[in-house]
């Protein structure tokens, strides 16, 4: 086993925090957005994707705190497209799970031989991006 670097560790955990965060508002937002006839499936999924980022965010948050580190007020920077056709803000949540994603690896790769618990943590969490990645392409594919 190496010496787990803390700092980067931590770092890379405030960024998480920041990026999930920046999914609750995200999420939140296009449930308010979404229009048409599968209108209630497709809000009670970003209602559960808001859900989930927030929890994420907690879970990164304890784990940072629990590494001496000090959790960051901050969210991650947002662009707003002005873009709501479900076909594009699926597109835009997918961009956003991949970005999820490439956090989590990264995580992975600062811990990966340092620490178990954080080894699994950041598999745990990869395997949960990837789900969602797929998800979202399934809900993409009908738009063509």
């Amino acid at each position: 086993m190496q010496e787990l670097d803390q700092k980067k560790a931590i770092d890379l955990l405030n960024s998480i925090m920041e990026f999930e965060l920046a999914g609750v508002v995200r999420y939140t937002h296009y449930s308010l957005m979404v229009t048409g006839p599968n209108r209630i499936p497709i809000v009670t999924f970003f209602k559960a994707q808001a859900s989930e980022s927030l929890l994420h965010a907690q879970q990164a948050g304890e784990i940072l705190t629990g590494l001496d580190g000090h959790p960051s007020l901050k969210i991650a920077a947002m662009e707003e497209t002005y873009n709501h056709a479900v076909k594009d803000i699926l597109e835009e949540s997918l961009s956003h799970e991949k970005k999820a994603l490439s956090l989590y690896k990264d995580l992975l790769g600062v811990v990966d031989n340092a620490s178990i618990y954080l080894e699994e943590y950041a598999r745990t969490m990869i395997g949960q991006e990837e789900l969602h990645n797929v998800e979202l392409k399934k809900m993409l594919r009908d738009f063509g």
